[in-house]
């Protein structure tokens, strides 16, 4: 999977590569995620890459052109790629939209800033529109790397076994299956301890009372 991000801002993100299981998608050759600054494609003598909207209005918005131009650009060298932008108005990103990125073999992230962008790009280039939440950021930034972690975990060669994504709690719940408590070390804490049958090693009664304690 390749993953092509559009942003004016291309090194705010490379520091969270470089703790995470991403970062070793990525030297397993899973992944790749390529980084492209908007501003590098602007023809405006000073790189601008935004604009007061026509109709006024506050705040500014940016400018078709470089936008247009970084997509093509990025088109050729990751064909047949999807590209979404990342909007407050788009389709609630969830486990089931994640789960159809992560069949796609390229990915274009487009992040907006300021106001958002030029309509007209939308209408050009943008395939879809994703949001992460009903609230407003600065950016689509973090929105982009929500995308890259959710699809990276789907996909068949990541997390080191085909079906720890599958068997992962939090793909149990969004998927609608029940789930029993979970524990680790210490054994008491605070007054609260692991439940005894956890550590009898009798894993006929662990299975029993996981199944008790589904919910």
């Amino acid at each position: 999977m390749v993953f092509d991000i559009l942003t004016i801002f291309p090194g705010l993100l490379k520091s969270y590569l470089d703790d995470s299981i991403i970062w070793r998608e990525i030297k397993k050759g899973t992944i790749k995620i390529r980084f492209h600054d908007i501003r590098k494609y602007s023809k405006d003598s000073h790189k601008k890459v935004d604009a007061s909207p026509y109709g006024g209005g506050a705040g500014m918005v940016m400018t078709l052109q470089p936008i247009f131009d970084c997509v093509k650009a990025v088109k050729r060298k990751n064909p047949g790629a999807k590209v979404v932008y990342l909007s407050p108005k788009g389709k609630l990103l969830n486990h089931q939209m994640a789960q159809k990125l992560a069949k796609r073999k390229g990915l274009i992230l487009l992040c907006g800033r300021y106001e958002g962008i030029d309509e007209r790009v939308i209408k050009l280039c943008v395939d879809e529109e994703i949001s992460i939440g009903e609230y407003v950021l600065t950016g689509g930034e973090l929105p982009a790397m929500v995308i890259v972690d959710a699809v990276t975990r789907l996909l068949p060669k990541a997390l080191g076994n085909k079906d720890s994504a599958k068997e992962d709690s939090f793909s149990a719940v969004l998927e609608g299956k029940k789930e029993y408590p979970h524990y680790t070390k210490p054994r008491e804490f605070m007054g609260l301890s692991v439940p005894r049958v956890l550590l009898s090693g009798n894993h006929a009664k662990i299975t029993a009372w996981r199944k008790r304690h589904l919910k």
